[in-house]
């Protein structure tokens, strides 16, 4: 039988309600499309990490819609009532354990010996808290199941030295559970593979041909090498002199190069002095051992002529380019061997360690640790499987409830996963705060959810650093700006230094919207007004300069400073006067236009204030209400690394429950009075103020003719039928 589900209406959609075990067991017949979320992250999110790092079944970081249900149908047939999974409490009765399946009855068994472990053998239920120790208990072990030995893992002492010297030729080292490096079947099928690789090209090597020194050819080699290349360049560097002697100079360093050296303190040893030719060069000239090298290259070059010079041609004070070539084809054959080197990786133990290293019983005993723990591998696996069915028992319904549904987010008891915490900034307490994985990606698809967000850096008393992301959904923005500081408290009630590096700009209430337009004109003109003295102040100082540099300047050419002239006054065009006029009717013109419009309203002209209002403030309105309305959830998410599957609306009343401002508490006293309080502005004599100006508008462009005696009337006073407003103008 179908199983019958039931839904709520929450943030403008359908949310399925789970709260019982028949709802978990029939969790894989609900249609995805009804899922708020099929994927989320396992970072960034306040759950416990360890218990999803269980779910993660292909360890990539996520848990995604297939995950989640095969970790609830396996919690669901492993329990005896699904029932106690719905109830999300921690302790697990060994009871609720279904014992009629051989899956649990091995892991009743497993969940008693753990207890055991602890001394907890007559516990009849085990704790997330008894399981995490009794695991960890495990992990220290050498054997634990993971394959991986870590030198502990044997009293041998050799056999650990075997191991060290395995580890320090790996790469990549891998951790045993216990948290030690060690070695696995892999890495030592890998290391011996590179052992016997580096052994064969070892036994080439002992070939008369590759080496024509006997076992001092390496070493020979090796200092031949050393200056192969700085030899090389001398002869080369000889030939260039024999063809064109004018080159000669330029071959042997100019003489610039020597100053510069004596410029500062000498070393012998510098690289100035290295990049020199070995010995002064001359046409055809032989090689100098002894006597007028570089002292830079003197030590390797005696080096050179022990070891490879005398035992091939004797003793010599100085090589040709011919002997040199002699010698270098004598190690031709181990050049090209030396090349070839194999098993590069375990060179640096040395053919002692090697040989010990290659011997079939220390492999073998490498194996059988390796086997050993790989025994405990059914044990281990038994282990994390009861560490999974307790944490299971503890978080299932809460991650099913903030993953196929938002119920904790809409129901407003309790922060949702996704909430990291609490910001406290401009006298208000923003609750929905996400943690920013990547700032980059956040920031190109935040904007899409339609909301006021705020990103801030925050830094605690440890050190630690992490990004977050606040929506603003209450009070006002005008304190709002980047550098601003205020405080984050974490779910675990840790505090935080957070400073606004970004902000998205969206409405965060229509009330906000009906009064920015007056806002934006008012900073507009304080934003004149501050550029005009600016520049003003600007202006003025550099004439002062100018003038304090003037005066500084005869004075010491021994002059009297000439009085600075002031600036010729400034002559009135008459087309600028022709012009201004013009405009100080047009505006006049237009000013009577709007009164006597206005005016000529009658008792309807409250409405055509209101109008007045509605055609400055309405179209900011209506952009605050339609983007309030599109307010979504969804972005703010997708953009940490969830897949929210639904338009999850963040209406104006839930808004405004995720964003608390100040409030006095109820019940407190508030006395008025503050010594320090700015005189009040007179608000009565202006609004007098303005009432006189109105009806001197009004009369003035013949609104009041009706009730007034012909005497006062505007029309008998400029002695004219009309008022001056509709009064035509007069030709000359």
């Amino acid at each position: 039988m179908t199983h019958r589900w039931r839904f709520v209406r929450a943030g403008g959609f359908d949310q399925v309600v789970i709260d019982s075990g028949a709802d978990l067991e029939a969790l894989g017949e609900l249609d995805q499309k009804l899922w708020v979320a099929l994927a989320c992250p396992i970072q960034g999110v306040e759950f416990d990490k360890r218990t999803l790092t269980l779910l993660d079944a292909d360890k990539d970081g996520r848990i995604r819609a297939p995950e989640l249900l095969a970790a609830v149908k396996w919690a669901c047939d492993v329990t005896a009532d699904p029932d106690d999974l719905a109830k999300g409490k921690d302790g697990m009765a060994l009871s609720a354990i279904d014992a009629e399946t051989d899956e649990g009855k091995l892991l009743l068994s497993t969940a008693k010996t753990l207890l055991k472990s602890l001394g907890k053998g007559d516990s009849k239920k085990i704790t997330v808290d008894e399981v995490t120790k009794a695991v960890e208990g495990f992990d220290k072990h050498p054997f634990n199941g993971d394959g991986i030995v870590p030198m502990g893992a044997t009293d041998d002492e050799a056999m650990k030295v075997h191991i060290k010297d395995i580890l320090s030729c790996t790469a990549a080292p891998e951790k045993d559970r216990s948290g030690e490096l060690g070695v696995s079947q892999a890495s030592l099928d890998a290391f011996f593979k590179e052992l016997d690789a580096h052994r064969a090209w070892l036994a080439k090597g002992k070939d008369a041909a590759i080496a024509p020194m006997g076992e001092a050819t390496n070493a020979a080699f090796a200092t031949l090498s050393a200056v192969r290349v700085k030899i090389d360049d001398y002869f080369a560097r000889a030939k260039v002199a024999a063809y064109d002697p004018r080159a000669l100079t330029a071959i042997n360093g100019e003489e610039k190069a020597y100053l510069e050296l004596t410029a500062k303190d000498l070393d012998v040893t510098s690289a100035e002095i290295e990049r020199m030719p070995i010995a002064q060069v001359a046409a055809d000239k032989p090689l100098p051992l002894g006597k007028g090298v570089s002292p830079a290259w003197a030590a390797r070059l005696t080096d050179f002529r022990a070891k490879v010079v005398k035992p091939r041609l004797g003793e010599k004070e100085s090589l040709t380019d011919a002997e040199w070539s002699a010698l270098k084809s004598v190690f031709g054959a181990h050049t090209v061997w030396f090349k070839e080197k194999a098993g590069p990786s375990v060179e640096k133990l040395g053919p002692e360690k090697i040989e010990a290293l290659a011997a079939p019983d220390v492999r073998k005993k490498l194996a059988d640790l390796v086997a050993e723990d790989k025994a405990k591998e059914a044990e281990s696996k038994a282990i994390e499987s009861v560490e999974k069915l307790v944490r299971i028992h503890r978080d299932l319904i809460t991650l099913v409830n903030n993953f196929v549904c938002f119920r904790d987010f809409y129901s407003r008891k309790g922060p949702a996963i996704f909430q990291v915490g609490t910001l406290y900034l401009d006298q208000r307490a923003c609750e929905l705060v996400v943690r920013v994985n990547d700032a980059g990606r956040h920031a190109s698809m935040a904007p899409l959810a339609n909301s006021y967000l705020a990103y801030c850096d925050c830094k605690n008393a440890k050190g630690e650093t992490m990004q977050i992301a606040a929506a603003m959904t209450a009070g006002d923005v005008d304190n709002l700006m980047v550098g601003r500081n205020g405080v984050f408290y974490d779910r675990k009630g840790g505090d935080w230094d957070a400073t606004i590096t970004k902000i998205i700009d969206n409405p965060i209430s229509v009330r906000q919207a009906f009064w920015s337009p007056y806002k934006k004109v008012l900073r507009m003109i304080e934003e004149a007004i501050a550029k005009r003295a600016s520049d003003a102040a600007a202006a003025q100082d550099a004439a002062l300069g100018a003038s304090v540099e003037a005066t500084h300047a005869a004075v010491v050419e021994g002059g009297t400073a000439a009085a600075t002239p002031p600036p010729p006054p400034r002559g009135f065009d008459v087309g600028t006067v022709a012009a201004l006029g013009v405009a100080v009717g047009g505006i006049t013109a237009a000013l009577g236009a709007l009164l006597g419009a206005f005016f000529g309203l009658g008792i309807w002209m409250p409405l055509g204030l209101i109008g007045l209002i509605l055609c400055i403030s309405g179209p900011s309105m209506a952009v605050a209400w339609l983007k309030l309305h599109r307010r979504n959830l969804g972005p703010i998410l997708d953009a940490n690394g969830w897949a929210v599957n639904a338009q999850a609306r963040v209406n104006v009343p839930l808004g405004g429950s995720l964003t608390k401002v100040a409030e006095l508490p109820k019940g407190s006293s508030l006395s008025l009075t503050d010594p320090f309080a700015e005189k009040q502005t007179p608000w009565r004599f202006y609004a007098g103020v303005a009432i006189v100006v109105l009806i001197a508008c009004a009369w003035l462009t013949g609104h009041l003719d009706f009730a007034l005696p012909q005497s006062v009337r505007s029309s008998h006073v400029f002695h004219q039928d009309e008022a001056p407003a509709e009064a035509p103008a007069h030709t000359h």
